[in-house]
């Protein structure tokens, strides 16, 4: 798993590329969490147009970076993913509380 940060104002983008599962998921736990208390950010966009594989694993990491977000009263929200990782989202719920864009652009404007 290879992550890349953007900052766009005060929104930070994450770009995800690999597979987000049990080998890959506590770096991106640690990375993401540590960029997000560094910067004081609030608002994240998880870029997942290069995740090709993603288990339970990575629904935790997911939804970790959701709680930890909430708790600042902040957003965060899933852009790009791609129709396997997609459908991961909706069998787990994730969309419920978490919003979907098609792209990053889509998202930091809704966001």
């Amino acid at each position: 798993m290879y992550l890349n940060f953007d900052k766009n104002e005060n929104i930070l983008i994450v770009n995800l590329s690999g597979e987000l599962d049990h080998n890959s998921a506590e770096e991106v736990r640690v990375k993401i969490d540590d960029r997000i208390d560094r910067d004081n950010i609030e608002k994240v966009i998880l870029n997942f147009s290069g995740v090709n594989f993603m288990d339970s694993s990575g629904i935790g990491a997911v939804l970790g970076r959701y709680k930890k977000i909430s708790n600042k009263s902040g957003q965060i929200c899933i852009a790009a993913p791609n129709k396997n990782v997609n459908r991961i989202f909706e069998l787990a719920g994730l969309y419920k509380v978490i919003k979907n864009y098609n792209t990053v652009d889509e998202a930091v404007r809704c966001i």
